[in-house]
């Protein structure tokens, strides 16, 4: 959803808010993108969405004149950047509930790491190809100081993207170090970074990482460049700060969580790639590439073939353990077609194909002939496999917005 609010200096600030898709999150989370691009930008989207797969909320905003935000950003200084994220949490602290995990990508992963100890309810900060200090800063202006010395803003180009400067900016930043910043941090850090990053070199990960304290970590998006501007490379980089992100926020029990269906699941405008929501457990669908999806999850048949195995291994093992059988392991391989029944007069016709499921059951342990054989029979009352079998009503109701 689209809003704004209202920084420090009474600016509307452009926002959007990404809600998982049952609308229940376990936690708010920022994401404060690299000050060349906006909250729309691709890889935000990407780790955004499956940030909101794994149950975090995420409140993406830009920045003092930039995207859809009012301001000029040439005004504007590192410290005023930071304001920025603390009026965006005062925001989700009024209206929803104070952010728990702030993110930053660039110049925004330094902005997260000055905001997140003036900020108590953050427990976890992750930041992606972050610049260690002022030098990285100097160093992008080259050429330019000269001019933005004189009082005047110079045009600043990195991967790409523009957007004007004054000296106003570096020397707020040189006031402000990264270093010290992180040794008061007092939060679990996630520290990503690219390895062929050509706009901020992976040796400033390893300054931030060296002068971080206990909790810290690193992951290396191997492969990508400044921007993630591969949509694989975002993903993963969404993926990983989710899983490691779960470690240090207060997830729910299950008998707090308070959700209307059982299964939620949203599609955006393109592709195929679907967010699912099973209770807390979050999931992703799509298609394979070769018919236009990412390929990024299991397709809606694979995993009704996935529901199938699972509930045939549970049968089994719930029938053994009442008999004291010796089953150690069950293993179930399955695959879907769809076939002309034998037997069909009209094969020609499409609605004469019938769904085929081919199950394997790999069955470890003592087990007699006779055990064996019986087995066999349970599985084939698994009440997945019942259902698949038996009359289905499906009940399609609109719902209201």
């Amino acid at each position: 959803m689209l809003l704004t609010f209202t920084n420090r200096n009474g600016y509307e600030l452009s926002a959007s808010l990404e809600l998982p898709v049952n609308q229940h999150p376990h936690t708010f989370a920022i994401f404060a993108h690299c000050f060349t691009c906006n909250k729309n930008h691709t890889a935000v989207q990407q780790i955004s969405r499956a940030l909101n797969v794994n149950g975090i909320a995420v409140l993406r905003f830009d920045f003092t004149g930039l995207g859809d935000s009012e301001g000029d950003f040439a005004e504007t200084d590192f410290s005023s950047n930071v304001e920025d994220l603390r009026a965006a949490a005062h925001f989700l602290e009024e209206n929803y509930r104070a952010p728990g995990l702030l993110i930053g990508h660039s110049l925004g992963g330094a902005a997260v790491l000055a905001a997140a100890a003036q900020l108590p309810s953050v427990k976890a900060v992750a930041s992606i190809g972050a610049p260690a200090g002022p030098a990285q800063i100097e160093h992008l202006l080259q050429g330019k100081l000269e001019k933005m010395l004189a009082g005047e803003s110079a045009e600043v180009r990195i991967s790409g993207s523009k957007f004007k400067v004054k000296s106003r900016f570096l020397e707020d930043i040189r006031q402000n170090s990264q270093l010290d910043n992180l040794r008061e941090l007092g939060r679990a850090l996630l520290i990503l970074h690219s390895p062929q990053d050509l706009t901020v070199p992976v040796d400033n990960a390893r300054t931030l990482y060296d002068a971080a304290r206990h909790p810290k970590s690193f992951i290396s998006l191997d492969g990508a460049d400044h921007l993630l501007s591969d949509k694989a490379d975002s993903q993963y980089a969404g993926e990983m700060i989710a899983a490691w992100a779960n470690r240090y926020l207060d997830l729910p029990a299950k008998a707090e969580l308070d959700v209307e269906r059982q299964v939620a699941v949203r599609l955006g405008s393109q592709g195929y790639t679907t967010e699912i929501m099973v209770r807390r457990h979050g999931l992703t669908a799509d298609e394979p590439e070769s018919v236009g999806g990412n390929d990024y999850g299991p397709s809606p048949y694979e995993l009704v073939t996935a529901g199938l195995g699972a509930c045939t291994a549970m049968t089994l093992h719930m029938y053994a353990r009442r008999k004291n059988w010796d089953l150690r392991e069950v293993t179930v391989q399955l695959d879907h077609e769809k076939n002309h029944a034998s037997d069909s007069e009209h094969a020609e016709k499409p609605d004469s194909k019938i769904d085929h499921f081919n199950r394997i059951l790999y069955l470890r342990g003592e087990l007699d002939e006779t055990q064996r054989l019986r087995l066999l029979e349970i599985a084939n009352k698994c009440p997945v496999h019942r259902t698949l079998h038996n009359p289905v009503e499906i009940h399609t109701n609109l719902g209201e917005e």
